[in-house]
């Protein structure tokens, strides 16, 4: 997908900076060329010889190298390639192509270009978190810059949180939805996912067994097929995917309101597996045991947010796919929701006990349209969200 593809990677200083070894290599085994890009704290934790063998290229460090200022090399640098990648992306760096500075060589190119930037920060969670950093990543968000990551997980430091650099095959797969048009490029796609947690009291919540794996899967599927997918999540199991624009919620009020807020859409694929009833009314405080007896729990219906979005009169997406989760008569059920809902498609599952669906790894489902029902075999969640995508990316054509 990459072939001929030309990638300008600046290699910025921290202890993430050995990933980009791999990242080239990545990128090369594709067909793109690098030019690598080291700046003075990267060559501190990778070696220009490394980087310059995996590349295959020379590495550019100076800004004041005269043999190429005399033909003002940084100028062509930065516009030559069809992407610049920063990875990794550290504080000091963002901050710079916020502010728009040009101290050295890896932001004169980044001040220098009108070549697509896509950046993979990589920081301690602290630094991440300081609302200096979030006040540069908002402004390199309205001025265009893409952002891979960072993930979540334990740091060199001994930390946990936000600010891991995103792996290289993520990385990749940002940069081909960055430089490939593929079949959703234009088509803005909304995705729910997860289970919703409805508060009994502070502490209990009345919650499924839902992990989010097969909803992040499908925006993950459809974000590489070059469409803007807006991910409404509840407290999933799996982090959400790269490349994708995440909105977090608990509660299906909270998802409906972040439905409503995200379309007019194309396509939505409601794959959470929203909570049906909540308490009526939430404790204030915990409910304890020593009250005397069991406590009463009054119910209330949940908004249905599959036939709110499927019935709308006026901005409803062109198709809208829903998820059924049944544990007897899967198909009669399932295509009883769909004309009970009014969606286009409904993708039915077998829940029961024993098949390992709700929380697992594969799914075995029945896409059911209008022109009846199509089994599919039992397979990966990723292929099931794979083939999805590439029907919904027909159904759009």
């Amino acid at each position: 997908m990459l072939a001929s593809k030309r990638i300008l990677l600046i290699i910025g200083g921290g202890i993430a900076a050995f990933k980009s070894l791999d990242l080239i290599r990545r990128l090369r085994e594709r067909g793109a060329s690098v030019t690598p890009v080291l700046t003075s704290a990267g060559a501190e934790f990778v070696t220009p010889l490394s980087v310059s063998a995996l590349a295959g290229h020379k590495v550019y460090r100076d800004l004041f190298d005269l043999t190429e200022e005399a033909e003002m090399g940084h100028i062509e640098l930065s516009r030559s390639a069809d992407l610049i990648v920063v990875a990794p992306a550290t504080a000091d760096l963002m901050a710079k192509m916020s502010g728009g500075h040009a101290d050295d060589l890896a932001s004169t190119l980044l001040l220098a270009t009108d070549t697509p930037v896509l950046v993979a920060p990589a920081m301690n969670v602290r630094m991440w978190e300081h609302r200096a950093t979030r006040r540069n990543r908002a402004v390199l968000d309205a001025d265009g810059i893409m952002f891979v990551g960072p993930n979540e997980g334990d740091m060199a430091c001994g930390e946990y949180g936000p600010g891991r650099m995103s792996e290289p095959l993520e990385i990749v797969a940002a940069i081909e939805a960055a430089l490939v048009d593929g079949p959703l490029k234009g088509k803005r796609v909304l995705v729910t996912s997860g289970p919703t947690h409805e508060p009994i009291d502070p502490v209990r919540y009345i919650a499924n067994r839902s992990s989010g794996a097969q909803g992040t899967a499908i925006a993950r599927a459809l974000s590489a097929l070059g469409a803007e997918v807006v991910f409404v999540t509840g407290p999933a199991d799996v982090p959400p995917p790269n490349g994708v624009q995440v909105v977090r919620i608990e509660t299906a009020q909270q998802m409906l309101d972040a439905v409503q807020s995200a379309v007019p859409v194309d396509a939505a694929v409601f794959a959470a597996a929203v909570a049906d009833w909540r308490v009526a009314k939430e404790s204030a405080s915990k409910m304890k045991k020593d009250k005397g007896g069991i406590p009463k729990l009054d119910f209330a219906e949940n908004p249905d947010i599959l036939a709110t979005i499927s019935q709308l009169q006026e901005g409803r997406p062109a198709l809208v796919v829903g998820f059924a989760a049944e544990t007897d008569d899967v198909v009669e059920n399932a295509a009883a929701k769909r004309q009970r809902k009014g969606c286009d498609w409904i993708v039915a599952n077998d829940v029961s006990a024993g098949t390992g669906i709700m929380g697992g790894a594969e799914n075995d489902i029945t896409l059911i349209t209008n022109e009846g029902a199509e089994d599919w075999p039992r397979m990966a969640k990723d292929q099931v969200a794979a083939r999805l995508a590439d029907r919904i990316a027909k159904a759009l054509a």
